[in-house]
């Protein structure tokens, strides 16, 4: 079955930068979207930035312009850049990916377990 596994999280002053990845494994055909999605506590779990397969990105408002998604296919990996980290940046972000299984008919959307940012002085 198909594994998504992020890393890279820590605690960051404001201002700082971090780098999440993430990685997929298992019986994988082919990945569609990737994304990343932050949740806080009490907050509903939002998309921060999604890329699709051909490299087209996409952002939160409040993301835009100091987060970067970026995906290697032949890897089936993505990162999210952040920079210029802001308090509010704070949460557990979560890896996604749509895709196929060998075994899979159509797409389905899976997520990993979640690696924590936390943004404070």
């Amino acid at each position: 079955q198909v594994q998504l596994v992020e890393s890279g999280g820590g605690l960051v002053q404001p201002g700082g930068s971090l780098r999440l990845s993430c990685a997929a494994s298992g019986s994988i055909f082919s990945i569609n979207d990737m994304g990343w999605y932050r949740q806080a506590p009490g907050k509903q779990r939002e998309l921060v930035a999604g890329i699709t397969r051909g490299g087209i990105p996409n952002y939160a408002e409040s993301a835009k312009g100091r987060f970067t998604i970026s995906r290697d296919n032949a890897k089936n990996t993505a990162s999210l850049q952040m920079n210029s980290l802001k308090p509010e940046d704070t949460g557990t972000y979560y890896c996604t990916a749509r895709l196929r299984t060998y075994r899979s008919v159509g797409l389905s959307d899976y997520w990993g377990r979640g690696t924590q940012v936390t943004v404070s002085s």
